[in-house]
């Protein structure tokens, strides 16, 4: 059986978890004295919740908020909550997390749920208790799109989210096999794991500004069912490993991250493109994504499973048939390499290049935490209640850098760094 709440199930190493709560604090949040961290988790992943508030305060924090969720509490919702619920959401919570944060509060999520909890409810709540929770959320992800604050996600080795990963394995293996994986993706199971953070972080460094001098007006993605140009937004960065929030703090926003990314022309994206890994979404799995864009725009889509949730997300609203981040990862990556599927948008991301559906970041435009809204749809930027990433990238992929001109350089053979 799973740990009682609170305790550390004995297939978890504590060393690991110990390092893995450097890393979140020192690497990942990076917590200036005398700041308040916001912290949200569910009560499975109380053993590194715990390790992370001690180390905070450590650091200096002057308060820790933990914001503690359940997902039995989660499903009795959906068996015993009035048709009126899944049209409604908590947005004095968000209005009060939005607070903190534009008063410099710190942002630390933790994730550990089951990717397939709600796979078996009526998928049509699932979908607005989904939009309900988008907007009201917007006071709370608007600092955090913005980068005003600094801010971080690691995740959790819960027994739910173990037996789906290894559903033949008992429930210890399942667990320890998990925590490896995560200590693993998240450089966490070295002698020095801030300082491995630190080359990495360096070697992200030097792609992005190779990137960043080329200045490349589109990308071309060529492989089995691919053939995709991107166009960049006008003024865009390239972003990748430690970035510094608006607050002047230097953070790494995900644990694990392999991706440089930026920010495409939402109106100028053409062609066809085909998944390389499912996408666990809303409690879905949808495989073999296959989409064609006509400037900008995803005009058809289909997929060998989950297609109906695929295309729901596509009518969120106008931008989410747009791209708002594309992201480049070397076939070799570490979570690449484990051959695992995480079922976790965190880490399968980071496994493959991909894009996202969505909405942009404003962080990776030139100055773009000083521009507006509407020169941020002028440069090409796109605005959307969702952003949902999805992997397109394999060991087959060449990506080329187009210039203005239409002259290639080549970014990436066969998945790897060219």
């Amino acid at each position: 059986m799973d740990a009682a709440p609170g305790s550390l199930n004995p297939a978890i190493d504590p060393a690991g978890l110990d390092k893995l709560a450097e890393v979140a604090v020192t690497v990942g949040l990076a917590v200036r004295p005398g700041q308040d961290v916001v912290l949200t988790g569910p009560v499975e992943a109380l053993p590194l919740i715990r390790r992370i508030v001690t180390r905070a305060y450590d650091a200096g924090a002057r308060l820790v908020t933990p914001l503690i969720s359940d997902e039995a509490l989660a499903l009795i919702r959906y068996q015993h909550a009035p048709e009126e619920s899944f049209d409604h959401e908590a947005a004095w919570l968000f209005e009060a997390m939005g607070k903190a944060y534009r008063e410099g509060a710190a942002r630390m999520a933790i994730y550990a749920e089951d990717p397939m909890l709600l796979s078996d409810q009526d998928p049509d709540k699932v979908s607005r208790a989904n939009r309900a929770r988008s907007v009201a959320a917007r006071p709370a992800m608007e600092p955090i799109v913005d980068f005003l604050i600094n801010w971080s996600i690691c995740s959790y080795p819960s027994l739910s989210w173990a037996k789906r990963l290894f559903p033949d394995l008992d429930e210890t293996e399942a667990v320890g096999k998990l925590a490896n994986a995560i200590f693993a993706a998240s450089r966490a199971d070295g002698d020095e794991p801030v300082a491995d953070w630190k080359a990495h972080t360096a070697d992200l460094a030097g792609r992005r500004d190779w990137l960043n001098q080329l200045r490349f007006a589109a990308l071309r993605y060529t492989a089995p069912g691919t053939e995709l140009t991107i166009g960049l937004a006008d003024g865009h960065e390239w972003q990748g490993g430690a970035a510094t929030a608006q607050n002047g703090i230097n953070c790494v926003c995900n644990i694990p991250t392999e991706e440089v990314f930026t920010t495409p022309h939402a109106l100028q994206v053409d062609g066809h493109v085909r998944s390389t890994k499912p996408l666990s979404y809303q409690g879905s799995l949808v495989e073999d994504i296959e989409v064609r864009f006509e400037a900008g725009r995803i005009v058809e889509a289909k997929a060998s499973r989950g297609e109906a949730v695929f295309n729901k997300v596509l009518d969120t609203d106008e931008g989410a048939r747009r791209l708002g981040e594309v992201a480049l990862v070397p076939h070799s990556s570490p979570i690449s390499q484990s051959g695992l599927l995480f079922f976790n948008t965190l880490f399968d991301e980071n496994a493959s290049s991909h894009i996202a559906l969505g909405q942009c970041y404003r962080k990776a435009l030139v100055n773009g935490a000083k521009l507006s809204d509407d020169e941020v749809a002028q440069s090409g930027g796109n605005k959307s209640l969702i952003h949902i990433d999805w992997m397109i990238g394999s060991g087959e992929m060449d990506i080329d850098g187009l210039d203005k001109a239409g002259n290639a350089t080549p970014v990436m053979r066969g998945g790897e760094w060219a």
